[in-house]
């Protein structure tokens, strides 16, 4: 028998949906879809991780074009118990916008990036484990963010200044201020910057913009330079970078990227609609590569993904055994998990998740009892974009690969 919980919540009304009357195993393997009687309204989640309590924290991006803001999209956090039950949820004010995931955990800490929609200015706003939100702070030099991670006792962010045409790498203190900066060349001319403001609008493509840090120290940032989708290597040292892998303008490049040890990385790309994944590739962070080159030698071609699909890495343990989970979108409209032993770069299984309805991946995260939450987007009725969380016990996961 389906099981429906109506919570109310602020001025939305959540529904939680389930098949499973039995508590234990309800805790361990659920599937909630997260609706509301706002039938304009739209929610895309970007992440979740799981908080202290059992339960989970998810962060995500909602339609605002109604708030007064039509181009940037608004921000929403909704808290759920151990059950997937909602405790809370929270549509940020549309004065902070085009939140950024991942939710950003330093020490007992929990922050996430967004946007000043009139100013363009970074902003770093702190979450409560229960979904509130705490504090924001306007960051100092850092315009238009597009990607953030934490480096060491901060964050480091890549922006873009529409002034220099540069997009910019900035280290940034947990206190908001902007301590290292340099700046890369977009390109000279509109065409070179148009995408990039079409990607913050949403009134074109969405890149998968990231940064980081490589196994040998060395930022990188998956970014727009010299008139393409490159991946670049730095030192925030010296001029220009020391390294690149350039994409083919604004239609290849990287997905996402996960250092492994040395210079060898988990991967994904696209290419004209094409997705590659590689579970094992080597890239010289010193050299210019071109990223078909990549793609000819280490690219597992995967035609049932959507075209130029989103695609997530994760460092996840299943059975004992070190894997790397690719997470994507099949053209049949369910979510795909792919699981690759991580030294020996092997294929361990592959699982679907998904049903009726078309859905859509946001992010993925281990679970404190070894198993999987699933975070990502359905359209209730085949139209309206919802919040979804899938729950897989370790069980069901050392089944499923």
């Amino acid at each position: 028998m389906k099981k429906i919980i109506l919570l109310f919540a602020c001025s939305l009304l959540w529904i939680a949906c389930s098949n499973d009357p039995d508590p234990a195993t309800e805790k361990a393997n659920f599937v909630r879809v997260y609706d509301n009687n706002q039938f304009n309204a739209s929610y895309r989640p970007l992440d979740v991780v799981q908080t202290a309590d059992g339960g989970y924290l998810i962060l995500g991006e909602r339609d605002i074009s109604e708030d007064g803001a039509p181009y940037y999209a608004g921000a929403f956090i909704l808290k759920v118990d151990a059950f997937g039950l909602v405790v809370s949820e929270l549509e940020v004010t549309s004065d902070k916008v085009n939140p950024l995931a991942p939710i950003l955990r330093l020490g007992d800490k929990l922050y996430f990036f967004n946007m000043d929609p009139l100013t363009t200015q970074a902003q770093l706003s702190e979450i409560s484990p229960n979904g509130n939100l705490v504090a924001t702070t306007l960051v100092s030099g850092v315009f238009y963010p597009a990607a953030a991670a934490v480096d060491g006792n901060g964050f480091v962010v890549l922006g873009y200044d529409n002034a220099t045409r540069e997009s910019v790498v900035s280290v940034v203190s947990a206190a908001g201020t902007a301590s290292t900066q340099k700046g890369f060349s977009i390109g000279a001319g509109d065409a070179a910057e148009e995408p990039i403001i079409e990607h913050y609008n949403r009134t074109g493509n969405v890149f998968p913009f990231q940064i980081g840090k490589t196994a040998s120290g060395r930022y990188f940032f998956n970014g727009f330079y010299d008139y393409t989708f490159s991946l670049v290597f730095t030192d925030l040292a010296a001029d220009g970078p020391l390294g690149r892998v350039n994409g083919n303008q604004g239609n290849g490049g990287f997905s996402q990227l996960m250092p492994l040890e040395g210079n060898r990385y988990a991967a994904a790309t696209f290419s004209f609609g094409r997705n590659f994944l590689m579970p094992s590739v080597t890239i010289n962070e010193s050299a210019i590569e071109q990223v078909s080159n990549l793609e000819d030698a280490s690219g597992l071609s995967l035609l049932e993904l959507s075209p130029n699909a989103t695609v997530k890495i994760y460092s996840v343990t299943i059975k004992g055994t070190p894997v790397t989970l690719f997470a994507s979108n099949t053209v049949g409209k369910q979510i795909a998990l792919y699981a690759y032993d991580r030294l020996a770069g092997t294929l361990l299984g592959t699982h679907y998740l998904g049903f009726s309805n078309p859905f859509e991946v946001g992010a993925v995260t281990p679970t404190a009892d070894g198993g999987l939450a699933i975070c990502g987007t359905t359209y209730v009725a085949g139209r309206f974009p919802r919040a979804v969380l899938f729950k897989m016990s370790a069980e069901k996961v050392n089944e499923a690969f």
